[in-house]
């Protein structure tokens, strides 16, 4: 038995999935122990959009280590605080017309949203979150009330409450109106569903299943929330940092979120990272009411003004984030057409469906057979998802692409050629 075996918990998954040890990474590739390169298609759970030991970041976080700049400091100040703070009102609200206070919670995504529950309820004084079906926010308590799969929610072992979950857009069809619906129980006083603190969601539904919400969604909702006097909470912990095209998922629909959540890539290099971005007159915490030990983690601090300086700028990335989203997008119709499959997504998270919901896996595993590392999503894990660096060479694309379809060759047999057209979600 090895030493992973032996001390490891069996609450381990990935490592369940794709079986290796791996020893070194740059940009796209991963390597094992025993030298065999693997593209990644995966990026740490979203969490490495700029590829592995990014040389840009990796420079910026070297010198500011080897200079003995600061590594942990609470909330107190720190030079590799203000700079990242400064770059982000550059950078990122400057050129949007954002006014945004900024709150680090601790390092996670799930600490950014149990943050975000706390400051909606006591600005509000209401406790009743909207959350939406197939929605995943994280493993902690709060967090958990407002996830929808089932089993993560299991594991909470105790009740979880003060939440209504109601239906996503597209979750029943494509005609049924989700948010007249909504608007409905709201206005109905013997709906049972107490009055919202806050309406919180992904754009696009991650470990859902590669969900995507329509511009028209979300600018509704956004006008639901502001007339029932609910806030509106964007969890772009995932879809964030440039994943859709734009650094902000929620950009493409013209809408400003009373409070966002940032992590997985906010630090640029898979450092640990979560903001709260809350409009100014929701700023309502007293000092000290939520904290964090790791709150200050300067280095991820650094690599994250790094990251915003190098890429942001400009639309160099988001333009290349929109034409390897073709690539994929057109890879994926092809295979949906030949296998009857349903393609959907955003930017550069592409997911696939295929009538037999055993099959994602079984491809995800012949993938990394041949050297590709992809994952799968949705409630039984029946989505193939495509979550490549954003930053990944073109050839290197094209390569895993071909391994995926190859991967899929193996496991699925054509359909009839009678079927009708597949259309992609997005």
């Amino acid at each position: 038995m090895n030493i992973i075996d032996r001390m490891e918990s069996n609450v381990r998954s990935y490592c369940r999935s794709f079986p290796t040890t791996f020893k070194t990474a740059k940009d796209h590739l991963i390597i094992d122990e025993n030298g065999k390169s693997y593209i990644d298609f995966f990026a740490g759970a979203g969490s490495l959009n700029y590829g592995h030991n990014n040389e840009t970041l990796k420079r910026a976080l070297i010198e500011y280590i080897e200079g003995d700049g600061i590594t942990h400091a609470l909330d107190m100040t720190t030079v590799a605080k203000k700079r990242l703070l400064q770059s982000m009102q550059d950078v990122l609200f400057a050129p949007r017309g954002m006014d945004y206070k900024v709150m680090f919670p601790g390092p996670t995504g799930t600490n950014a949203v149990e943050s975000a529950l706390k400051l909606a309820r006591k600005v509000t004084g209401r406790r009743n979150v909207v959350s939406f079906t197939n929605g995943f926010h994280g493993m902690t308590l709060g967090s958990l009330a407002i996830t929808g799969n089932s089993g993560k929610r299991a594991g909470a072992g105790v009740s979880l409450h003060d939440t209504t979950h109601m239906p996503f857009c597209d979750y029943f069809d494509a005609e049924t109106d989700t948010i007249s619906m909504i608007e409905n129980y709201l206005a109905d006083n013997s709906s049972g569903i107490d009055k919202p603190a806050a309406f919180i969601l992904e754009t696009v539904q991650a470990e859902g299943g590669v969900n995507v919400a329509s511009k028209t969604w979300l600018r509704r909702i956004a006008e639901l929330a502001k007339s029932s006097g609910a806030m509106l909470i964007l969890d772009d912990i995932q879809v964030g940092c440039g994943r859709t095209g734009p650094f902000f998922s929620f950009e493409f629909a013209d809408i400003k979120p009373d409070i966002v959540c940032l992590s997985k890539s906010l630090s640029g290099y898979g450092l640990p990272l979560a903001m709260v971005l809350m409009k100014p007159e929701f700023d309502a915490f007293h000092p000290g009411e939520h904290n964090g030990t790791f709150r200050g983690h300067n280095p991820a601090f650094v690599t994250a003004a790094a990251a915003l300086e190098a890429y942001w700028r400009d639309d160099r990335l988001s333009k290349e984030v929109h034409e390897k989203a073709r690539m994929i997008k057109e890879t994926f119709l092809d295979l949906a057409d030949r296998y009857d499959g349903s393609v959907r997504g955003r930017g550069m998270i592409q997911g696939i469906e295929f009538p037999d919901h055993s099959v994602a896996g079984k491809i995800s595993k012949s993938a990394f057979g041949r050297g590709l590392i992809v994952e799968t999503a949705g409630p039984d894990d029946e989505v193939l998802k495509v979550l490549p660096p954003l930053t990944i060479e073109y050839d290197a694309l094209k390569e895993g692409l071909a391994i995926l379809t190859e991967s899929v060759h193996e496991n699925l047999k054509p359909q009839s050629a009678s079927k009708p057209p597949v259309t992609a979600k997005s």
